[in-house]
């Protein structure tokens, strides 16, 4: 698969407006429509606590994962709001994404940050 084909999106506000509005309709479209062959969304900062807190996020959540987006949530983050543990829980991969992030750019992937 071309680099062309691969979309980030990485999520790091905790306004809920922002993620239902354009982030998860923006990521859950890009993958159910076709946009893109690839597509990722990146959990990083704040986000990270409103999503472990409100259950409507967490259902969009599951149906971005039933259409293929890959999650994954920065492990540092998280780890500052205690909410590591409930982000594995809904199936999200938490790691410490810095490097993560830094390769996705190397390797041309594009990327959006919200």
């Amino acid at each position: 698969m071309e680099q062309n084909e691969k979309m980030v999106m990485i999520w790091t506000s905790g306004d809920k407006e922002v993620a239902l509005k354009m982030v998860f309709m923006y990521t859950l479209n890009s993958k159910k429509k076709g946009w893109w062959q690839d597509v990722t969304l990146v959990v990083w900062g704040p986000s990270a606590k409103l999503l472990s807190e409100d259950k409507e996020l967490q259902d969009y959540l599951v149906k971005m994962k039933e259409e293929g987006v890959k999650l994954q949530a920065c492990k540092a983050c998280s780890d500052m709001y205690g909410v590591s543990d409930e982000l594995e829980k809904m199936d999200i991969e938490v790691l410490f994404v810095g490097q993560t992030v830094t390769n996705y750019l190397k390797e041309g992937r594009k990327v959006l940050t919200v």
